[in-house]
């Protein structure tokens, strides 16, 4: 079957390949979109937009919505400068415009703060800046071009965050990511600007990844990534923050996407809801199977035959010259079943978000966000043995109705300020019970309502065109026990000259834990059950990170980050712990799931590192990042010594880079060849006593030693190959991810053999590829 496997691909790749030179006519598409004001998003009128990469120059100007259409653009990388008079300059490098897609831009611009008559800016490229305006530190934007371009990325926003410094991951079979070493349970996901649930396939309670991401990047527009020190206006998160954005469909014209390959199809549709009107949809499903890719001997979500689908949706609807509506949405659906000969197994991870979002200008100097919101995930799982009296259920729903509101006051050209509220109604049905002969036993069995209030203020001041100040405040507050935390946070970004920044950020952030965490049923000395772990408080991470940023030419980047982290409130075993595994053990060491001991939120943590990145933004066909990040990650415990955490791997590495070359009579066809290379420090473990676990013919591990020990060294090359084929009005493309080309099986965790009595390792996953062809028209 594996030979068939590669022998269809190989076939694959010749048939793409086959006519390159394609038509002998120029194939072109339009590029369209807005320019707006960075901070006010009010339209800029008579705005210039030229695209500089052809000869003769194309541009247009904008009308007075901030619109602007370039119609004959030839296909390919091209660079947009947009101008307009008194703000800065904007650059927009290596634009992919293809046949099958007009190419649909909101472009923002900053006000100068330097006089009309002696503004003379070059037109300098920020590529990789965060879209949001309050962001100083530690944060990046992605492109959705970027998640399909990256190598074994196969479209994942955050499998393509392995790239970036500080950054890892433990688990090949989960995109969860472990962030400068802290656990992914503390990474926040947000959609259009709220809160939303685990947007992967195949997750665990209380976790952020999952086997597979459950949103098609079809329906992506270019989104923010936060490793640290956040703005105000984030909260529920102390590692890491993913702010993604939707895009909308063409309101011109209809246009259509479908992908077919080992992990299913992906089909999309975008249009206008009527002739000549500024209404649009997108609508997007995908449905997968991993039984063939199974069947090739790779198994990728453990050994079942797991499949999963999902859909989502964003209509837009301007209702007035002032104000905007739109209604979007993202559910999915995942199973997997095992049957064997002695147990069965059954688990079903599900998810659903939908959002109505008002948008109304105020005047030309603020806007009002209003955003209602319905969200809900559901983890089961259900083991049966044949052979004996055992049941497993487990069964964790939760429901979120929220509403966020935020004000955007733009004072002038120097200062601005953001505030918002967000309130989030939560319900939740708990269920972890076992039935093992005659006895029963559960771990949580609840079901309620609770809260989560959070409310925040921003400030920028530009002191000068050089000197940028964010400062603000963010205040929590959960319903379940009435516990708050008042978060105030800081950064700035100092041109210290022209080419050259220094950046820092300071902040206090927190996050609840699952909901099933303050509900577990805890057993006392007398054996009567009570939440004794309803009152934790919210576990809180100070973050400090100074920068370094120098930009010797437009398309390279050379950047450095130390950072230092100080976690306190962290649960941990409780002054009466009765095993010495309560006594060692942290929350922040839970890759997800919840703690079903008595707890005190008493301890303590630190991680502290640096973080380094050269980047040669891709220019003339060729990028490339390295990123290189020493760190440390540590804890303290009941009993009091300062340990490391399971996710201190002391180093993470990457290096990435790409090239393409333009092919055809027309040199319209392009080539692409990207590879990846990933090198971690391993991940730590608590060590197994092998005589104790002889003896007692079970796995038997030495607390008094948490996370000594350390998995050898990971190391993974991953590489991509894609053609595309541009014909008039479609673009065609052949891919091929392969994730861990040379078959390298890195160790996952130890575990105790009861049929060799000898110490095993997991392994995870091998060479894995994943074929993939796109069209769109």
């Amino acid at each position: 079957m594996a030979k068939r496997y590669w022998s269809v691909i190989s076939c694959l790749f010749l048939l793409q390949c086959w006519s390159m030179n394609g038509w002998g006519q120029n194939i072109s598409q339009t590029i369209k979109g807005q320019v707006i004001d960075a901070e006010s998003r009010q339209p800029l009128v008579g705005a210039s937009v030229v695209v500089a990469s052809v000869q003769p120059l194309l541009g247009a100007q904008t009308d007075v919505n901030g619109f602007f259409r370039i119609t004959g653009v030839t296909v390919g990388r091209h660079t947009l400068k947009v101008s307009f008079l008194g703000y800065e300059n904007g650059l927009i490098q290596e634009l992919v415009v293809g046949a099958g897609k007009e190419i649909d831009l909101t472009i923002r611009l900053t006000e100068s703060l330097q006089q009309l008559e002696t503004v003379t800016v070059k037109a300098s490229p920020q590529n990789g800046t965060a879209l949001n305006e309050m962001a100083t530190v530690s944060a990046r934007s992605f492109s959705v071009e970027q998640v399909k371009r990256y190598a074994a990325a196969i479209n994942d926003p955050a499998r393509m965050a392995l790239t970036y410094a500080g950054v890892a991951n433990n688990n090949e079979q989960s995109n969860a990511l472990i962030i400068r070493g802290n656990s992914p349970k503390g990474v926040l996901w947000r959609m259009e600007g709220v809160e939303i649930p685990n947007p992967n396939h195949f997750a665990e309670e209380g976790a952020t990844g999952g086997g597979i991401s459950a949103l098609s990047v079809n329906m992506l527009s270019n989104s923010d990534f936060f490793t640290g020190a956040f703005p105000a206006e984030y909260g529920n998160a102390t590692s890491g923050v993913f702010d993604l954005k939707l895009r909308k469909g063409n309101h011109e014209k209809r246009e259509y996407s479908v992908q077919v390959g080992v992990l299913g199809a992906d089909i999309a549709a975008e249009g206008p809801f009527k002739p000549s009107g500024k209404s649009s949809y997108l609508v997007n499903y995908r449905y997968s199977t991993l039984e063939m890719i199974k069947r090739a001997g790779i198994e990728i979500i453990g050994d079942a035959a797991p499949d999963f689908q999902d859909g989502a949706f964003k209509f837009f609807f301007p209702t007035s010259k002032n104000s905007t509506l739109s209604l979007w949405g993202m559910g999915g659906l995942s199973r997997q079943i095992r049957r064997r000969t002695t147990q069965n197994d059954a688990f079903h991870s599900d998810r659903a978000v939908v959002g109505l979002n008002y948008t109304h200008f105020l005047s030309n100097q603020s806007y009002l966000d209003a955003t209602l919101s319905w969200a809900a995930n559901r983890q089961t799982y259900d083991a049966t043995r044949l052979q004996q009296i055992y049941v497993r259920k487990e069964d964790f729903t939760n429901q979120a109705y929220r509403l966020s509101l935020q004000w955007n006051h733009k004072i002038n050209a120097q200062h601005s300020l953001r505030t918002g509220l967000i309130v989030s109604d939560l319900r939740f049905v708990l269920l972890n019970q076992t039935i093992d002969g005659p006895r029963l036993s559960t771990t949580v069995n609840q079901r309620g309502e609770t809260s989560l209030v959070q409310a925040y203020g921003q400030w920028k001041f530009r002191a000068s065109p050089t000197f940028t100040l964010t400062s603000g405040l963010h205040a929590t507050r959960l319903g379940v026990n009435g516990q708050t935390s008042v978060e105030p946070r800081a950064g700035f970004r100092w041109n210290v000259l022209p080419r050259h920044a220094l950046t820092a950020g300071l902040g206090v952030h927190s996050r609840i834990e699952a909901l099933s965490t303050y509900f577990a049923e805890v057993k006392s000395t007398n054996g009567a059950t009570s939440q004794a772990n309803k009152n934790l408080d919210l576990m809180k991470s100070a973050h400090f990170v100074l920068g370094y940023e120098f930009r010797p030419r437009e398309d390279w980047r050379w950047q450095v980050e130390t950072y230092y982290q100080r976690h306190f409130d962290v649960a941990i075993g409780t002054a009466y712990a009765k095993t010495i595994f309560l006594q060692t053990e942290s929350m922040l060491n839970l890759m997800d799931g919840y703690l079903t001991d008595s707890l005190v939120s008493t301890g303590t943590g630190r991680n502290y590192g640096i973080d380094f990145t050269l980047e040669k933004f891709l220019t003339n066909g060729f990028y490339f990042i390295l990123t290189s990040s020493v760190y440390q990650a540590k804890y303290t415990a009941r009993d009091g010594i300062e340990r490391n955490s399971r996710f201190n791997g002391n180093f993470v590495q990457n290096i990435l880079l790409g090239k393409e070359w333009k092919m055809g009579k027309m040199k319209t066809n392009t080539l692409a060849v990207n590879i990846r290379s990933l090198w971690a420090g391993g991940n730590r473990y608590v060590p197994i006593d092998l005589a104790q676990s002889q003896k007692r013919n079970t796995t038997v591990r030495v607390y008094e030693r948490s996370y000594e020990e350390k998995l050898p060294n990971y190391f993974r090359f991953d590489t991509r190959i894609s053609f595309t084929k541009n014909r008039r009005k479609t673009t065609s493309t052949l891919s091929l991810d392969v994730q861990n080309v040379f078959n390298r099986l890195n160790l996952y965790q130890p575990f105790y053999d009861t049929a060799t009595k000898s110490l095993q390792f997991d392994t995870q996953l091998g060479l894995v590829p994943i074929l993939n062809w796109r069209i769109e028209f």
